[in-house]
């Protein structure tokens, strides 16, 4: 039965499971925290749109490089300030979207916090309503900083009642064989693909060196 099944390597239906009562309390308590602090302006919103990309990434693929608490809290808070300096820089708000959301990214490359909804978040400071433009730089930070990091706190401790690690924890790889695949011919083929992949270089050498442990004791007992 293929319904409700995962696509992501390692995931099982009660994680899933898991991750949306995480993503939703998460959410709730960051309302709830985020509405107790006064704003100067009356019609900022509470809580952000991007902050349900970010859920998704923090309570569903916890183990991933983009869900990190830096990641969320400094992508979150870096793209929104690039987004209001560009919207106040270039008067043509076709132009200032694509521009933000392309500088965004290239910010939070150089300052590894990528992080998806980032490029949201920029966006949101260029399209978003008159009261998110009065704001200006104090968006970034009320309440998209306090929705960041009040999120972040809530994974945390969500994650620590629910046997997971958050912020992710390396698990120590198994020696890999001599004759076999080693660290740098990880990295080679890394560059033969030329392509980008959703987990940790550390990770992926853990993943390949406990699978390489099952295979040689599935040969052993063969």
């Amino acid at each position: 039965m293929k319904f409700f099944k995962p696509i992501l390597a390692g995931a099982h239906r009660k994680d899933r499971i898991i991750a949306c009562i995480g993503a939703g309390l998460g959410i709730i308590v960051t309302v709830i925290v985020c509405a107790s602090i006064p704003h100067e302006i009356a019609d900022l919103p509470i809580i952000v749109a991007p902050l349900g990309a970010s859920a998704v990434l923090a309570f569903a693929v916890p183990s991933s490089p983009l869900a990190q608490p830096w990641p969320v809290i400094g992508g979150n808070i870096i793209s929104t300030l690039i987004g209001v300096a560009v919207f106040q820089a270039i008067p043509v708000l076709t132009i200032a979207a694509g521009v933000a959301v392309g500088a965004a990214i290239l910010a939070m490359s150089m300052l590894r916090c990528l992080h998806p909804p980032g490029g949201a978040a920029a966006l949101t400071a260029v399209i978003g309503s008159q009261s998110i433009h009065m704001a200006g730089y104090a968006f970034a930070f009320v309440p998209m900083g306090i929705n960041s990091i009040t999120l972040v706190v809530a994974a945390m401790l969500f994650h620590r009642m629910s046997g997971h690690s958050y912020p992710h924890q390396l698990i120590a790889p198994f020696p890999l064989p001599t004759t076999g695949v080693q660290l740098q011919d990880i990295d080679a083929a890394l560059e033969d693909m030329h392509e980008s992949f959703d987990i940790a270089r550390e990770d992926l050498e853990a993943l390949l060196s406990l699978a390489e442990h099952h295979a040689a004791q599935r040969q052993g007992s063969a």
